[in-house]
C-alpha cells in the first residue's frame, strides 16, 4: 500500500473524530465585536490545543489589537510543520470567526450545537468556516500518523475576523508578519467553491456598495401636490438604474455569474405611518463588476442616471460609496497552486477542476494584492450565512484527502 494510499485510510476512519471536532468547535462561539461578540479567543484557546497535538517545528499566536475584543486584541494562530524538502511551503489559511445565527425561529435545532442528519452536519459556523479549518488538519493528522512528515512543509493559519473585513485578521498578518509567505508559496483558502468541488476560484470581480438618499418633501398623503414623494423618487431611480445592466454589458466566462451584477438590496425605513408621504428615502445598491471595467465608469454612470431623475422629478439625489473593493490581479490559472489542486482534485474524486472567477469577496484578494498567489478552494453545498447552515461529512473527508494529496506533493 502507498503512503497515499495508507493516509486515505486513515482519514476514512476518522468520521467519528470530525463530528467530534465540529461539535466542539461550534460550541465555541466566536462572533466579533462588530457581530455582537468578544472575539474567537474561546476557539483560538482550543484550535491551539489542537495543533499542539501535532507537534509543530513552531507555533505562535499574533495578536491584532482591538480595544473592542476581550483582553484587546484578536488571536491568530499559526503553526508550520517542516517537510521532507524545505520549500516551497503549502499554507491552508481558514477563519475562526462566525456570522449570528440570525432569526433563531428559522433554525430547525439550536445553532451552537451541531445535530447530525445522515451524511449533515447542522450548526452555525460548519461549512463557513469550520470545514476548511477541520479537514486541513485531519489531513496533516493523517500523515503524521501514517508515516510522521509531508513531502511540502505545511503552514496552519486560523485567523481571526474575517466575517467583519479581516482588519485584524489576515490583513493584520500581512502587515506586521511580512515573513510568512512568499511567492513560491501554494497557499489555498478553503472558504468558497462548488457541491462537487471542482472550482478553484482565482479571481474576483470588483466590489462596490452604493447608499442612494433621495430627499423629497414630506407631507400628507391626502394633498401629495403639497410635498415631493421620495419613496416614488426612490422606485423610478431603482428602476433606472437597471440601464447599468445594459451599458456594462460584456461577459467574461470564467466568472460565475459571467456578467457584472447591479442588485438593489437594502431599504432604509421612512415614514412609520401610511397616510404620510414621505420626504427622504434611502437605498442601497450591490455592484460586481468584472474586471474590464473601471470602477469609477460605473461610479460615473450611476451618478448621471440618478441626476436625470432628480431633475425630471425636482428632488434631491445623493450617492455616497459605502464600500469599494477594486478587483486585483488574479491568480495565474496555471499557478503552481492550481496545478496541484486539480491534480489533487482529480486524485480523490476523479473530476477535471476549473479555475474560475467568483463575484463574492475572499481573503484571498489580500494575498493577491501582496503579490501572493492564492487559490480558494472548498466541496460545499453553499449554506454560509443561511439558517440551519450544515456541511457534508463525505466532503470533508474528500477534502482532507486533497489537501493530503498537495502536502504530499502528489504525484
Amino acid at each position: 500500500m502507498s503512503d497515499l494510499e495508507t493516509i486515505f485510510k486513515k482519514i476514512d476512519g476518522y468520521r467519528d473524530e470530525i463530528i467530534e471536532f465540529q461539535g466542539d468547535l461550534t460550541s465555541r462561539v466566536a462572533l466579533g465585536p462588530a457581530n455582537g461578540g468578544t472575539g474567537e479567543h474561546e476557539k483560538a484557546d482550543f484550535l491551539k490545543r489542537k495543533l499542539e497535538d501535532l507537534k509543530p517545528d513552531d507555533m505562535e499566536e499574533v495578536k491584532a489589537p482591538d480595544e473592542h475584543a476581550k483582553e484587546g486584541y484578536r488571536p491568530n494562530l499559526v503553526a508550520r510543520f517542516k517537510g521532507v524538502i524545505e520549500s516551497p511551503t503549502v499554507w491552508v489559511l481558514s477563519h475562526m470567526d462566525i456570522v449570528p445565527p440570525g432569526d433563531p425561529t428559522l433554525w430547525g435545532t439550536d445553532p451552537y450545537r451541531i445535530t447530525i442528519e445522515g451524511d449533515k452536519i447542522i450548526g452555525r459556523g460548519v461549512e463557513d468556516n469550520q470545514h476548511g479549518i477541520v479537514s486541513s488538519y485531519m489531513a496533516l493528522k493523517a500523515i503524521k500518523q501514517s508515516c510522521h512528515r509531508s513531502k511540502m512543509p505545511v503552514g496552519l493559519a486560523f485567523v481571526a475576523d474575517e466575517e467583519t473585513g479581516s482588519r485584524y485578521g489576515l490583513e493584520y498578518l500581512l502587515k506586521t508578519r511580512q515573513d510568512l509567505f512568499h511567492p513560491d508559496d501554494l497557499i489555498i483558502v478553503p472558504d468558497g467553491g462548488n457541491a462537487d468541488g471542482t472550482m478553484i476560484e482565482v479571481a474576483e470581480k470588483s466590489m462596490l456598495w452604493l447608499k442612494f438618499t433621495v430627499t423629497g418633501k414630506q407631507c400628507h398623503a391626502s394633498t401629495p401636490d403639497r410635498g415631493k414623494n421620495s419613496l416614488f423618487g426612490a422606485a423610478r431611480l431603482i428602476i433606472a438604474l437597471e440601464q447599468l445592466k445594459k451599458d456594462f454589458d460584456l461577459a467574461d466566462e470564467m466568472f460565475s455569474p459571467k456578467l457584472s451584477t447591479f442588485e438593489p438590496t437594502k431599504i432604509e425605513a421612512n415614514v412609520p405611518n401610511v397616510n404620510t408621504i414621505p420626504g427622504k428615502d434611502v437605498f442601497y445598491l450591490d455592484c460586481r463588476i468584472l474586471p474590464s471595467y473601471e470602477v469609477d465608469h460605473i461610479l460615473t454612470s450611476a451618478k448621471g442616471i440618478a441626476a436625470g431623475i432628480a431633475k425630471e422629478l425636482g428632488l434631491s439625489i445623493e450617492i455616497e460609496p459605502v464600500y469599494r473593493e477594486d478587483s486585483v490581479n488574479p491568480t495565474p490559472s496555471d499557478a503552481p497552486v492550481v496545478k496541484a489542486l486539480a491534480k489533487a482534485i482529480h486524485r480523490v474524486k476523479g473530476l477535471e477542476a476549473k479555475p474560475m472567477g467568483i463575484g463574492g469577496g475572499t481573503v484571498a484578494s489580500f494575498f493577491r494584492r501582496a503579490g501572493l498567489p492564492a487559490a480558494v478552494w472548498l466541496t460545499t453545498p453553499g449554506t454560509e450565512h443561511q439558517p440551519n447552515e450544515y456541511c457534508l461529512v463525505s466532503n470533508l473527508i474528500s477534502d482532507a484527502k486533497a489537501f493530503a494529496c498537495v502536502y504530499m506533493g502528489f504525484p
